[in-house]
């Protein structure tokens, strides 16, 4: 039945903003860039190692909606790593608030959080 999850569609406030974050800060790829103009919205297909991951949309006029970790519904994005104390090091070098250090009762694996510009979580976690 299922294969695998195809992709994680975000909608952002400010697209350049966030576009910028995706991109240059976590170092995302882009796929394809298109902007609809009978939807006045931009929408661009990341990558990460060659492989889609993320739909990046604007709206114009997107309402806003909590997004803390444990608000109802997507609770987080989440990124494998393999070292998360390096990866926390190169995400604060770039400017981003990284939480503390967490490490998980269940399988013992380190693991934290951080937000993108609309504050939806996203969380590294260490294979």
């Amino acid at each position: 039945m299922f294969r695998g999850v195809h992709h994680v569609a975000v909608i952002c406030s400010d697209y350049q903003v966030s576009k910028d974050f995706y991109v240059n800060k976590l170092g995302l790829s882009v796929m394809k860039e298109v902007y609809r103009k009978e939807r006045n919205s931009y929408k661009v297909d990341l990558a990460l190692h060659d492989r889609y991951v993320i739909e990046l949309f604007s709206f114009p006029n997107t309402p806003e909606r909590p997004s803390f970790p444990e608000a109802c519904g997507l609770r987080h994005l989440a990124f494998s790593v393999e070292d998360v104390e390096q990866t926390v090091a190169i995400l604060e070098e770039k400017g981003i608030l990284v939480e503390e250090i967490r490490v998980d009762p269940m399988t013992n694996k380190r693991f934290t959080f951080f937000q993108d510009p609309d504050k939806l979580p996203i969380e590294i976690y260490e294979l």
